[in-house]
């Protein structure tokens, strides 16, 4: 790697985060970084990379450390991860990497490219709502008890203290539909009172409305709970109905998470879109990394792939991907904006047509594009302006 490829990345690369009211790092940047790339390509903990900087001799040959170096402590890697987040500099470590790549000519200009999703699994646990709304709940209490433990014991009993001490688990609550309807009627209430407590709250100096965990706990309830006739009520899907995947909160640690499923798995988290070159004269090579909610479309990442891409100056000429990410809309707007070519199996016809022998579905119309006409299987005519009009 360093043979090929020599210093991918500089110290000054990343001198936005260590500002000169901080000082300088202790450690360089450059290596950290370098650190962080093997540390990824061997799937390594933090303390393994630390441990392999510190004892093999290629790892030292690749950053250029003395033989004697005796490494440095895994919460370094750590922190610098963190850093590179808060100041929003995620896809530094990659686009660097893609400079050097394409200095190197291992990246064809307007050459061909492939994109497909993953699932990545949230780092919060997959609860039911019953689990969700005490979680909720709980983590609101724990924050406030830090904050402010006289304000919350004058307001709560030693019930509470039964009720939300331990994490909610599954195993713990009751078994019986009608007990755990019980249950969560009475947490809603308790968040409830909660809530009112701290709107009501004329304690400036506290600003407890302003803690994140009491506007989640806000965003939970309005999501699981209604009111009808005055009376708080347990939402349900047939009665009063649940909000839809894409903006349900599944994780009060993790807001942003969603559920999905796809070919028969279900996840809570993300989902992850790779784009890579596939051209056979030159190495397989990651040039982009889009992450969404698990339940955003691939559909509606295309374009934003496309305009990533074009401000990196890697945009390829031929892009393949699988059905979902191509509609007739994408196909057009992928030659026009980016001169691409969109390369995808057309997505199936789920209409009832389609699927009945009783009616006509698309591939029974002819489309004349040359006249911009489409003639029905009963020999009627209608025209693409017309059908705008």
């Amino acid at each position: 790697m360093y043979d090929e490829l020599g210093a991918i990345y500089s110290d000054s690369d990343f001198k936005e985060l260590f500002p000169a009211k901080c000082g300088q790092s202790a450690l360089s940047p450059a290596k950290l970084a370098l650190v962080i790339i093997m540390q990824f390509a061997e799937g390594l903990s933090d303390a393994q990379a630390a441990d392999a900087v510190r004892s093999r001799i290629d790892w030292k040959y690749l950053l250029g450390l003395e033989v004697t170096y005796s490494g440095f402590d895994p919460s370094v890697l750590s922190e610098f991860r963190s850093r590179l987040c808060e100041q929003g500099s995620t896809n530094k470590l990659l686009d660097i990497m893609l400079l050097r790549f394409s200095e190197k000519k291992l990246i064809k200009n307007r050459g061909k490219q492939r994109t497909d999703s993953t699932q990545m699994i949230a780092a919060v646990r997959q609860v039911n709502r019953l689990e969700l709304v005490g979680e909720t709940l709980r983590a609101a209490l724990n924050e406030i008890a830090l904050l402010a433990p006289e304000w919350l014991t004058q307001r709560i009993s030693e019930d509470w203290c039964k009720r939300y001490r331990w994490r909610v688990d599954n195993y713990r609550l009751p078994k019986n539909k009608k007990e755990r309807e019980q249950m969560a009627h009475q947490i809603g209430l308790d968040g409830h009172y909660l809530l009112k407590e701290v709107w009501e709250s004329n304690d400036e100096i506290l600003e407890l409305a302003n803690l994140w965990s009491v506007e989640v706990l806000r965003y939970v309830w309005i999501q699981q709970y209604t009111f009808i006739d005055d009376k708080l009520v347990w939402r349900t899907p047939k009665d009063t109905g649940l909000p839809p995947n894409a903006i349900c909160i599944e994780s009060p640690y993790d807001i942003e998470a969603r559920n999905s499923s796809k070919r028969g798995i279900n996840w809570t988290g993300y989902k992850v879109h790779f784009s890579e070159t596939c051209d056979p004269e030159t190495p397989n090579l990651i040039t982009h990394v889009e992450t969404t909610p698990a339940t955003t479309p691939d559909g509606e990442v295309t374009s934003t792939i496309h305009q990533n891409l074009a401000d990196k100056n890697l945009l390829p000429k031929e892009h393949v991907v699988d059905a979902a990410y191509v509609d007739a809309y994408e196909l057009v707007e992928s030659n026009q904006l980016y001169q691409v070519s969109l390369i995808g199996p057309v997505a199936l016809d789920n209409s009832w047509q389609a699927k009945s022998t009783t009616g006509f579905d698309v591939s029974t119309f002819a489309i004349d594009w040359e006249q911009q006409v489409v003639r029905c299987p009963q020999g009627q005519i209608r025209s693409f302006m017309a059908t705008y009009s």
